[in-house]
């Protein structure tokens, strides 16, 4: 090969490789800067691993990107919030719904499959069920959600002339236990329906992976001492009783 001939070859490559930092650089800049997988995926850097994990940990406190509104508006969610707050509420020993990001695994659940009861039976007829069938009706979830909040604010506004979000705690129990009862007198849905739904799926957040939105930091775990995603016991199962730290799924990562 001549010293040409190997000249051009290298301009060549060089000038292939400068195409390729080209397209991929405006390939970012064109979906806003996020790694969508394959090439442009392979130039992003990943956390330097750390240990077994190819993901570092966030650390506590750190902005939580999970926690982010998909079904509520941001009023119908600080209503959640404050409700969760009284079925579940913290103490001096150990975090409430609201802390452990409760009304979050709601709006999750709500604005996906459970939401729109993709897998529930919702033809008619409807007749009134016995209490261990469950609910049986037309409404999907997240409209009885819909209904639920607006009615909880109405019924605050008639009791004590203020929304639930701005009563006190012990008028917060107030108008949650009237639901409860059904003392309150509602022409869509089942006051109590509602609250049992609502108590339901608050245990729900409180006890799921965090992957779901709830659960922060498995702090729901901890007070149940439950030792949460373990891949294995092995090298416990024939020793005594012991105390072992909760994992999650992403700590399989």
């Amino acid at each position: 090969m001549s010293f040409l001939t190997e000249d051009n070859h290298l301009d060549k490559e060089e000038k292939e490789r400068l195409s390729r930092r080209k397209f991929i650089k405006n390939s970012g800049i064109a979906v806003g800067g996020l790694a969508v997988g394959g090439a442009l995926g392979s130039v992003i850097p990943w956390k330097k691993e750390t240990g077994n994990q190819g993901i570092e940990k966030g650390a506590k406190g750190e902005k939580n990107y999970n926690q982010a509104l998909m079904n509520f508006t941001q009023a119908e969610f600080k209503v959640i919030d404050a409700a969760t707050e009284r079925i579940f509420p913290k103490d001096d020993k150990a975090p409430g719904a609201s802390d452990l990001g409760v009304a979050f695994y709601i709006d999750h659940q709500l604005a996906g499959s459970y939401g729109f009861n993709a897998r529930d039976y919702m033809e008619a007829p409807f007749f009134h069920g016995e209490e261990v069938q469950g609910y049986q009706g037309r409404m999907k979830r997240r409209e009885i959600f819909k209904i639920g909040i607006r009615e909880l604010q109405n019924y605050s506004h008639e009791k004590f002339d203020k929304g639930f979000t701005e009563l006190e705690a012990d008028q917060q129990d107030e108008i949650l236990k009237d639901f409860a009862e059904d003392n309150v007198n509602l022409s869509t849905v089942s006051a109590s329906g509602f609250f049992n739904l609502l108590r339901s799926v608050t245990l729900e957040g409180l006890y799921s992976d965090p992957l779901y939105g709830g659960n922060v930091d498995m702090d729901g775990w901890k007070m149940r001492n439950y030792p949460g995603n373990q891949m294995s016991y092995k090298d416990i199962i024939e020793k005594d009783f012991q105390e072992i730290e909760p994992t999650s799924l992403q700590d399989h990562m």
